[in-house]
């Protein structure tokens, strides 16, 4: 099947979808000893010769990952009886083949990881495999050291006790302050569940890295593939 080269080199872990497209421009990529220079050229990874830089890529099209910057307003779901926007929605030409690794929930934003490999989803949420998941989220309120301290100590919730990896003050102010926060479960709206529980309102999360995957500067609705570097230290394709 014929994709866009950019396309297949992200997919191949050589670089990003953008990168990819300024390696076409510049001259570095070739197909069938042919150098392409022009954006709309689609190639067949598993028939044709593909090289960026003179070295032959190849391109696993078995098992797809992608990285997923997830908006608010969106369903961590691949179809919704109710007509709402799905995550589905912004991988129009995967939606059929992935389904998203664990949840992000309809107000939260940023890193989500889909794929059709199975043993890989299971290895990111088990919690044997305790894959750090990070998180930036902004709560109403000032918080001084004390309540930086409290908070680093955990907290009784309704389903067990909770305590984060880590949490680190960015910046704070009268009316709002940003935290980073670092987990290692994947209890059904933990976070959240764990500020408010301290009197903390969650105006905005968006969740920044999971493992060593992170989401860089992907913006709302993009996408890319998780490089060959990323799912060797996850434990997917490889393994």
């Amino acid at each position: 099947m014929t994709e866009r080269l950019q396309k297949i080199i992200a997919a191949a872990g050589i670089a990003s979808r953008r990168a990819a497209e300024q390696l076409i421009r510049e001259g570095r990529v070739s197909v069938n000893g042919v150098v392409v220079t022009e954006l709309g050229v689609k190639a067949d990874p598993g028939a044709d010769v593909i090289r960026v830089n003179g070295a032959r890529i190849t391109v696993d099209t078995s098992k797809v990952y992608l990285i997923l910057h997830k908006p608010a307003g969106y369903l961590t779901a691949m179809s919704d009886s109710r007509g709402r926007k799905t995550v589905a929605d912004l991988i129009p030409g995967f939606a059929e083949r992935l389904v998203p690794v664990g949840r992000l929930d309809y107000a939260s934003e940023g890193l989500l990881i889909m794929t059709n490999d199975g043993y890989f989803s299971y290895r990111l949420q088990h919690p044997k495999f305790a894959v750090p998941k990070t998180y930036r989220v902004k709560i109403r309120g000032s918080i001084d050291r004390a309540s930086l301290s409290a908070m680093r100590k955990g907290i009784s919730l309704s389903d067990g006790f909770f305590i984060p990896r880590e949490v680190d003050l960015e910046k704070t102010n009268k009316k709002s302050t940003w935290l980073r926060i670092t987990i290692e479960e994947g209890r059904y709206r933990i976070v959240r569940r764990y500020l408010e529980a301290q009197g903390f309102p969650v105006v905005r999360l968006i969740r920044m890295a999971e493992g060593n995957v992170e989401l860089g500067d992907l913006k709302p609705g993009e996408y890319r593939f998780v490089s060959s570097k990323e799912l060797k230290h996850l434990g997917g394709a490889g393994r």
